[in-house]
């Protein structure tokens, strides 16, 4: 028996075991020939992307729920080291240590933000980079609001003016309403670049600017943090902030296990495939999502994006297990690009194209916002196989709808 294993549950991860065992059913294969086993450190699926969100009811998905119908084996564990020559994986595990050899391996760990060595940031600030941090939070603002008035306790500062920074400051007031923290709020968004959005580009950035003014959200710009305190951050420009609450979206990077790989690597640490998902110079290694980076139209690499891990997944498990027995494999190209921002209470913004031309804004842009976070990018929950299927084919999804021009 050939065994595939994929590490990480993310979206290029779900995609990636769903999509092969789609493709082993096809080939007519069974559990019995091909075993197709998920690895993480979580039992579910976290729908990342809504993270920010006020709401985190239904952001965790059972990967028995998932998995189980489709006949992949899934089990909990901390990779620990990868060694492509051996083709073997070491874990820890519950039980201990374990030692899992793989015929072929899709590599989808993701990402995680990254925390500088600031004073301070480690043990006080929080971040909505995973579920667990995310309820943290949400525990942290329920608390507060339970509390009595004390300096910094209705004060938010948010860390990185980038698409999560950006989300978290916005949707931050309905946060705060809804942990019972009322009055005199403030939601302070600090970035070192002269602008918000700076990476997003000058055609979104009014949009942004009125957004975040019509929410009462300060910003510091052109400023770092110096340090991170249990009663506020202090500035380089000088100044001390009182709060309770300072939230870290500063910048992503690829899981480290990446550097297990001989070949190139890019600027945030993602490994470099082909059009197959294939690592360079790797025999029988994949590679999908916010650890890898694959040129999908002939000329922009990927972006650390649900919009790119979900058909990475795809394609890859797909390819894998093609690539397992000797049939063609399929490569991947994405000709459209869209960015769709949440702007909380005052709507969201759509853009098309890697220049983000600005398309929608306001209620228009937040109903196709909507439609991505809560029905577009969820796996069936039928628990049907022929559902996962579908959902699972290597084919590239037409651009979200809108609901409206600007």
């Amino acid at each position: 028996m050939a065994r595939i294993v994929v590490l990480g549950a993310g979206f290029a991860g779900l995609w990636a075991a769903i999509g092969a065992a789609r493709k082993r059913e096809e080939i007519g294969a069974s559990d019995r020939d091909i075993e197709i086993r998920l690895v993480d450190r979580n039992s579910y699926h976290n729908i990342r992307v809504r993270n920010y969100e006020a709401d985190l009811a239904e952001v965790a998905l059972p990967l028995p729920q998932l998995l189980d119908p489709i006949g992949v084996s899934h089990g909990l564990g901390e990779v620990e080291a990868i060694d492509p020559a051996r083709r073997e994986i070491s874990l820890v595990t519950s039980a201990g240590k374990e030692t899992l050899h793989y015929d072929r391996l899709v590599l989808a760990l993701g990402s995680a933000v990254m925390r500088p060595d600031i004073p301070g940031l480690a043990a006080h600030a929080f971040d909505v980079d995973t579920y667990a941090a995310a309820l943290r939070l949400e525990d942290h603002l329920v608390s507060l609001g339970r509390s009595a008035p004390s300096p910094g306790h209705s004060t938010v500062v948010v860390v990185g003016a980038g698409f999560t920074g950006i989300e978290v400051a916005a949707e931050m007031p309905d946060q705060l309403a809804r942990a019972g923290i009322t009055g005199s709020r403030r939601i302070i968004l600090v970035d070192p670049n002269p602008s918000v959005g700076a990476s997003i580009g000058a055609n979104a950035r009014p949009v942004i600017e009125t957004a975040l003014a019509s929410l009462d959200i300060e910003t510091r710009l052109g400023v770092r943090v110096a340090a991170v305190e249990a009663a506020g951050m202090r500035l380089t420009s000088g100044e001390f902030i009182p709060s309770q609450t300072v939230i870290w979206c500063a910048g992503m990077r690829a899981s480290p296990l990446a550097a297990s790989f001989p070949g190139g690597r890019d600027s945030l640490g993602r490994l470099l495939v082909d059009p197959f998902m294939r690592v360079a110079d790797v025999g029988g290694v994949f590679a999908a999502g916010d650890v890898a980076s694959s040129v999908i139209d002939g000329l922009h690499p990927t972006l650390m994006s649900c919009q790119f891990a979900r058909p990475m997944g795809r394609f890859a498990g797909h390819n894998v297990v093609a690539d397992l027995v000797g049939l063609p494999m399929l490569p991947l190209r994405i000709d459209w690009y869209v960015t769709v921002l949440d702007l909380g209470g005052w709507g969201a913004l759509y853009t098309e194209g890697w220049n983000r031309e600005v398309r929608a804004t306001g209620a228009a842009a937040k109903a196709t916002k909507q439609t991505i976070n809560r029905k577009r990018i969820y796996p069936p929950l039928s628990g049907r196989k022929d559902e996962l299927f579908a959902a699972a084919a290597p084919t590239v999804q037409a651009p979200p709808p809108t609901y409206g021009a600007r």
